[in-house]
């Protein structure tokens, strides 16, 4: 049956058809691979200009700690989250009155024939 679909007459050509299209995957897995390889290391050369650019003594910034830096991380997003403004998380739901629309009316429908 899969075999007619695909218009296939033989088992070889079935094998080889499969073999192409792992084929074709594997090396488009391959090529992304690469090139998500090739965006970090552009990310981190223009970081590293940023940084140098800036003044900052990149060799401190390595021998901080860890846990420091997760502390500082999350000293700063508490502090940037609480300048948002408090919602009242209340829903206001209000009823409007619609005019007749035949558009969704059962009663003209393609199936009601009768005359």
């Amino acid at each position: 049956m899969i075999m007619k679909l695909l218009m296939i007459n033989s088992w070889e050509e079935l094998l080889t058809a499969a073999a192409i299209g792992i084929m074709v995957v594997f090396s488009l897995l391959f090529v992304l691979v690469l090139l998500f390889e090739l965006f970090q290391v552009i990310v981190l050369k223009v970081a590293k200009k940023k940084v140098v650019k800036s003044g900052i003594d990149v060799d401190k910034i390595k021998d901080i700690p860890a846990n420091e830096i997760a502390a500082i991380s999350m000293a700063l997003y508490l502090y940037l989250d609480s300048m948002h403004d408090e919602e009242s998380n209340v829903l206001t739901i209000k009823r409007i009155e619609r005019r007749y629309s035949p558009w969704n009316s059962k009663i003209y429908g393609l199936n009601n024939l009768h005359r």
